[in-house]
């Protein structure tokens, strides 16, 4: 299969710059996986769709203001970070620019040395390994110097950095937002748990991967950039008594599908769990957990264009892409979102 056959054409004015001033408000365009039907809608009326005994499971990860801008010493020249993993001892993989002058030992500063780090290793893909000093906490000094590092197809400056937070994000380590989640707000989930929905909370730590192409010509030399997810005793119980009791797993976001379909056992159960992973979810994939799916819509030949088409059928998809394209739905992080379910 052709990284081409999930090329779509979307108009740049359709790419939303910043987020709607009510979460909630963004539209979403449903679409039965079986038969391609669509329906428009927003994204208040999700309780609609939803059932008593449903689940909905969210990823709770929190973006860090991982995006760093600071000088290399002696020169004065400037740098930029981008923190992707923790690899312990202060020490974290990083994207730098510019990359060819952060030789390993060049030292650099942030905040008028507030915050000092040193390049101690090179990375896969010209990524640096970036050793830091600092007095205190460090996620306390990055919270103060750092600022929210936005998917590169965003040009415009967020006024307010908890608009590209989830309002349930709770545990830091995602260097971008599970954006599918971003149009729920605490009424809403009020809302869905007084029908009777079960909310469960699984946490993968989003990469930068989200956002690079495809490269190769064919899907099955691509390689998934790893991340790390875990799911909680509490959450595998209530994922095992939704499924026995009828109930539909339904995932918000691309990566709380990745999470389950990772830790899920074969036979759809679960057990708290956690680990890295580099699941591929294309067409031909056979799901073991999730029954439904909220997300946005993403870019074209991406991974995320893929998994959905594993799900409802590249047909499907690309038609219903389509709509939204002639619809004028806002498209990617800021934008509207899509429910995909059997029955709607």
């Amino acid at each position: 299969m052709k990284t081409s056959d999930f090329y779509y054409e979307l108009p740049e004015e359709l790419i939303a710059q910043t987020p709607l001033e009510h979460r909630d408000h963004s539209r979403l365009l449903t679409l039965n996986r079986e038969t391609g039907k669509t329906g428009h809608h927003h994204f208040y009326e999700l309780p609609e769709f939803l059932k008593p005994g449903d689940c909905l499971v969210l990823n709770n990860s929190r973006v860090l203001p991982a995006r760093l801008l600071g000088h290399r010493e002696p020169t004065g020249g400037a740098v930029e970070l981008l923190l992707l993993k923790d690899l312990g001892d202060n020490t974290w993989e990083c994207l730098a620019k510019p990359g060819r002058k952060c030789r390993i030992g060049t030292e650099l500063s942030f905040g008028d040395g507030r915050l000092t780090a040193k390049v101690v290793g090179d990375g896969d893909d010209g990524k640096k390994l970036v050793q830091f000093s600092f007095t205190g906490i460090f996620l306390e000094v990055l919270a103060e110097l750092g600022k929210m590092p936005l998917p590169p197809y965003i040009r415009e400056e967020l006024e307010d950095g908890e608009r590209y937070q989830t309002v349930y994000s709770k545990i830091n380590g995602s260097a971008a937002a599970p954006t599918a989640g971003l149009h729920f707000t605490p009424e809403l989930l009020q809302q869905i748990e007084e029908k009777g929905v079960r909310l469960a909370y699984v946490t993968l730590h989003v990469g930068l991967g989200t956002f690079r192409p495809v490269k190769a010509d064919e899907i099955t030399d691509h390689h998934m950039h790893s991340e790390f997810c875990e799911i909680s005793q509490e959450t595998a119980d209530i994922l095992n008594e939704t499924r026995r009791q009828g109930g539909r797993i339904v995932c918000v976001g691309t990566t709380s599908c990745r999470t389950i379909e990772s830790l899920a056992n074969d036979d759809g159960t679960f057990v708290e769990r956690a680990g890295w992973t580099e699941i591929f979810i294309y067409p031909g994939y056979r799901f073991k957990a999730m029954d439904a799916l909220v997300t946005n819509f993403h870019l074209p030949e991406s991974t995320l264009v893929m998994l959905v088409s594993a799900f409802a059928g590249r047909e499907h998809v690309l038609a219903a892409y389509a709509e939204a394209v002639k619809e004028r739905y806002r498209f990617f992080s800021f934008g509207d979102a899509m429910l995909i379910a059997n029955d709607i």
